[in-house]
């Protein structure tokens, strides 16, 4: 009886699976493992709603159960190397894709997909050998009094400063599929590196009486539900800021028009438009999830590598009015961090975050319900529970944490009682989750005023359309 009353679970969860509602598909997956623990598919269908959810970290750990509970059990292998693949961690992938291919030597997906992590593992090894540790900056020898807007270029001219009339014009340009020209683009990206790399790792602010500052979380390439952002909240002018707390790029498919238009608020608001690092402003992210195509493809390779530089300029943080820490991740391995570690991290002497250390942790950690603190869901960082949120709050004089980094179905989440709010600023993310957008207006009384919005149609570019490994279909999108 039990082990029907667990298939009846998994095909509730199965429907819950189809209508793109991961968290309710994990629930019925798992309470079917409850009723029956020696069922490889039950793992394997939860890990499958493990990836959707980025937690690969989970996804690992199912599918290596299914196949401790049945070695030739091929999706259980196939998933764990789609984890595997999804967390860079390709020496781990290629055996599990191997064994995919050995097991169905007719399906094609799984050879092109060990194909391609093949040459990720060779392309890894490739730029660890020719990694200098003072290497030149892309931008030396870019001469942009001699660069040339071309001539088919119809829109707004940008001299030496950053104008309204030119953001605006962009902003329909974007709209109407059109690009900058790649003068501007440079231009764009080597004023902001300037004003960021001069920013503290933490920057502080506040709120002046009659101001608002609005906090968003990913934005994921997902230009169309950035402008709705703007539409339903106002555009960033002298008097309303705006917090972009990192993940601007990869996935969706208009990353570059999300970070140009971003870059250029920055521009043109230098005190009052601020933005945060995420783990997705990083090297190998943006070489598997689709920024680093997406600039060859509509730019080229040097607007990539400018990019990324600015990138590592970015500040990690942003504390807000001495009561709120905003950062793309989370809290930390060790009670002892504080805000003064932050403020003295010199970001500048470390572009990557890493495998480890303070600037990975802000950049990678999840919030958890139980104290303490455990392995993390994603297979990168760890996660921290309510206990450590209290005491890292009380001991540095803060009301909350804020950060970003995860997918609620709502848009934003208040945890930790109280303590730990998420928000997540991609609405339908990926187009394949049914999840709210969030952001948060904040004014001179420091109370959190949260709004959710719903994803706008977009033109039929499907996300990751830029990745060059078949991330795409091998993560079913």
């Amino acid at each position: 009886m039990a082990a029907e009353d667990a298939v009846a679970l998994k095909n509730k969860g199965n429907e819950a699976f189809k209508n793109k509602d991961w968290p309710t598909a994990i629930e019925y997956y798992t309470k079917a493992i409850e009723l029956n623990d020696k069922e490889p598919s039950f793992y394997t269908n939860r890990a499958q709603a493990n990836i959707k959810l980025e937690a690969y970290g989970y996804a690992i750990a199912d599918a290596t159960k299914a196949i401790e509970i049945d070695p030739g059990f091929t999706k259980a292998y196939y998933r764990r190397a789609v984890a595997n693949t999804s967390i860079l961690r390709h020496h781990d992938a290629i055996h599990d894709w191997k064994v995919v291919v050995r097991k169905n030597p007719a399906d094609k997906l799984a050879k092109s997909q060990y194909e391609a992590c093949q040459k990720m593992v060779k392309r890894d090894a490739f730029l660890k050998a020719i990694e200098i540790a003072d290497a030149p900056s892309a931008s030396e020898g870019l001469d942009l009094e001699s660069m040339i807007v071309e001539e088919s270029y119809d829109g707004v001219r940008l001299k030496d400063e950053m104008t309204q009339e030119f953001v605006d014009d962009m902003i329909e340009r974007f709209k109407n599929g059109k690009k900058l020209p790649k003068k501007y683009v440079f231009q764009i990206i080597l004023a902001v590196k300037k004003i960021v790399y001069d920013e503290p790792t933490m920057v502080e602010t506040h709120i002046k009486p009659e101001n608002k500052l609005t906090v968003c979380g990913d934005t994921h390439g997902q230009y169309f539900d950035l402008l709705e952002i703007f539409r339903l909240n106002g555009f960033p002018s002298d008097t309303h800021g705006y917090l972009f707390n990192g993940d601007f790029v990869d996935r969706g498919s208009w990353s570059t028009e999300v970070v140009l238009l971003l870059y250029a608020y920055k521009w043109l608001h230098p005190s009052n438009f601020f933005l945060n690092r995420g783990n997705h402003e990083t090297d190998d992210m943006n070489r598997m999830y689709g920024f680093e195509g997406e600039c060859k493809a509509k730019y080229n390779e040097r607007v990539f590598k400018v990019f990324s530089e600015s990138f590592s300029a970015l500040p990690l943080a942003t504390l807000i009015g001495d009561k709120y820490l905003t950062l793309h991740g989370g809290l930390f391995s060790d009670d002892a961090i504080s805000l003064n570690d932050i403020r003295k991290l010199n970001r500048h002497a470390q572009r990557q975050p890493g495998q480890a250390g303070l600037m990975m942790e802000m950049l990678w950690t999840d919030p958890q319900t139980e104290p303490g603190r455990g392995p993390s869901k994603r297979g990168v960082g760890l996660q921290f529970g309510p206990d450590v949120t209290k005491r890292f709050c009380e001991n540095n004089g803060l009301e909350a944490v804020i950060r970003s980094h995860e997918v609620r179905m709502e848009g934003y989440e208040v945890e930790h009682n109280g303590k730990c709010i998420t928000v997540f600023s991609a609405p339908k993310y990926c187009d394949s989750t049914e999840n709210k957008g969030a952001y948060i207006n904040i004014e001179s009384d420091y109370k959190l005023q949260f709004n959710k919005f719903d994803a706008v149609p977009h033109p039929d570019i499907k996300p990751m359309a830029y990745a060059n490994n078949g991330m795409m279909s091998m993560m079913g999108m």
